[in-house]
């Protein structure tokens, strides 16, 4: 039903006109953005129709929010406004598996889970394991620039990402890149969009460069002693001859130091070379199945504690000097710590401490060190007082003019989740 506000009347009508009544309504409480409650959410059915919306928000001046499965809304910096909510939840198909060609185009609302089930049926792979893939979508990880262990083996994400389509505040629908692997015009425009927060423009589509599906798969956790063998261990398991497709390690305040490493293809050879490492014990760590073992990052976002969950980059030859600088912050500020590193030296950690002036001293104990060694911290979640308080993300330096200059390009009327990307971009 439909308030009697004039002014949510007309943008109502103006949105219903465009997608159908329908798939514009009111926005309800689980439709916040940190606290932020905006006052419509709308689905449109098409690429053009969700241009068309864009195009009606920018000319109202609405503040807008691009959302896909909503697993990581509450990514990012608090927002200057929010108004609307544009929902890519109906653009969710796979529009073409050439699988002949080892390529895949998507569209945007298309969940992780929904797009590797239909590849399997070809027993191939988008080679990347991102958080919570049933409810993540494509242009969801696109826009936060989410993988897991796999980029090890397989390259970040913008290595598997051969054509996106995006639409632009201004109506248009533009494109880069192709359907055929060896097709790599327009790749600018995929370093653009890649991890900017839907802040330059709506991913409506992407294709992908898929690989094999394996046909076999294995896991060997070991721990290590001491944990600063660490660095001399992780360098010896990716230079084994099998395929490493994982490498990770789990660590935490007074835990045992875990090294997990996913073999693809028949490797009884390489499993026994890991567990023959000086140093790794594999005996002494508890079964675990595969699966859970590799959901350890997600688990990092469980718990009652209050606390920071934060993105870490390192030199990778840095995970034993990380450790080290961690059990210095917990001694200090007397908080809890749990972490899940990847041999690319992208981790992700859990700081937990009920009162969050604790918290809040122990990020920056850790960002003060990190900055000093070349290493940067980003906050995923953290409770809203803290988020107030501080920039979550990552010092941006000298690039931040350039990223500046790039918003005003896509996005002259700043109309793209305002505030919540680098810089208050």
């Amino acid at each position: 039903m439909v308030p009697d506000n004039d002014q949510f009347k007309t943008s109502f009508k103006r949105f219903a006109e465009i997608v159908g009544a329908d798939h514009v309504r009111r926005a309800a409480p689980a439709d916040a953005i940190d606290g932020r409650l905006p006052k419509l959410v709308v689905e449109p059915g098409s690429n053009e129709e969700l241009a068309r919306a864009l195009a009606a928000a920018a000319a109202a001046g609405l503040g807008v929010a691009p959302r896909g499965g909503g697993s990581k809304m509450d990514w990012g910096s608090l927002p200057r406004r929010v108004d609307l909510v544009l929902s890519t939840r109906r653009l969710n198909r796979v529009l073409e598996h050439a699988w002949a060609d080892m390529t895949a185009t998507v569209q945007a609302g298309c969940t992780v889970e929904e797009l590797q089930r239909t590849l399997a049926g070809r027993r191939q792979r988008l080679a990347l394991d991102p958080l919570w893939p049933a409810r993540a979508t494509v242009g969801g990880i696109l826009a936060t620039n989410d993988s897991g262990a796999l980029r090890l083996r397989y390259g970040a994400l913008r290595d598997l990402v051969i054509g996106i389509t995006v639409a632009l505040p201004a109506g248009e629908i533009v494109k880069s890149g192709g359907k055929v692997v060896k097709n790599v015009a327009g790749y600018d425009l995929h370093k653009l969009m890649i991890g900017a927060l839907g802040t330059l423009g709506v991913i409506v589509e992407a294709v992908f460069r898929l690989y094999p599906a394996p046909r076999a798969e294995q896991t060997v956790s070991l721990a290590v002693e001491p944990a600063a063998a660490l660095n001399r261990i992780a360098q010896q398991i990716k230079a084994l001859p099998a395929e490493v497709t994982g490498l990770q390690i789990r660590a935490g305040s007074g835990a045992q130091t875990i090294v997990d490493v996913r073999f693809e293809g028949e490797s009884r050879s390489a499993q026994d070379s890991v567990r023959s490492l000086p140093g790794a014990q594999a005996g002494r760590v508890p079964a675990r199945e595969p699966g859970d073992v590799w959901q350890a990052r997600e688990r990092l976002w469980q718990g009652a504690e209050t606390s920071l969950v934060c993105k870490l980059s390192i030199l990778p030859a840095q995970l034993d000097e990380l450790l080290e600088l961690l059990n210095q912050v917990a001694a200090a500020h007397r908080v809890e710590w749990k972490i899940v590193a990847q041999a690319t030296g992208l981790c992700t950690l859990r700081l937990e401490h009920r009162d969050a002036p604790a918290l809040r001293a122990a990020l920056d104990h850790l960002r003060d060190a990190l900055s000093g060694a070349g290493g940067s911290v980003s906050v995923l979640r953290c409770p809203p007082q803290i988020k107030a308080q501080i920039d979550v993300w990552a010092e941006a330096g000298a690039a931040l003019s350039l990223m500046r200059r790039v918003k005003e390009r896509f996005d002259p009327n700043w109309i793209l989740n305002p505030g919540r990307f680098v810089g208050g971009i």
